[in-house]
């Protein structure tokens, strides 16, 4: 299993953030290297560590786990939404036709 996207999500989180390793790592007692190991996905944390990490950033666990997880689409698919819904209809209709074209083309 790719733990490697839960390293990359709290990374992207963080970042969204403007947080440095270093103010994410001061707000969960932690080193830097600790926290830059587990972004690269060297490391993965205990339970503990995992919620003390999501609690400073702001997000839910299923944020950060949507990748590794069999319903992740479904939080992918809200986050979508929620992005869709502050765009104009014209955009919406746009994208939803290039997304119309993919699936048209996917091999699936």
């Amino acid at each position: 299993m790719g733990f490697e996207s839960i390293g990359k999500n709290i990374r992207k989180y963080r970042l969204m953030k403007k947080l440095r390793q270093e103010d994410l790592a001061e707000k969960v007692d932690l080193s830097t290297n600790y926290i830059g190991a587990i972004e690269r996905g060297e490391k993965i944390p205990s339970l503990e560590t995992f919620i003390l990490i999501i609690n400073a950033l702001g997000v839910s666990a299923d944020m950060i786990l949507a990748d590794v997880t069999e319903k992740g689409y479904i939080v992918k698919d809200s986050m979508l939404a929620q992005k869709l819904d502050k765009i104009s209809n014209e955009d919406r209709v746009m994208i939803y036709d290039v997304i119309d074209t993919i699936l048209k083309h996917s091999r699936c």
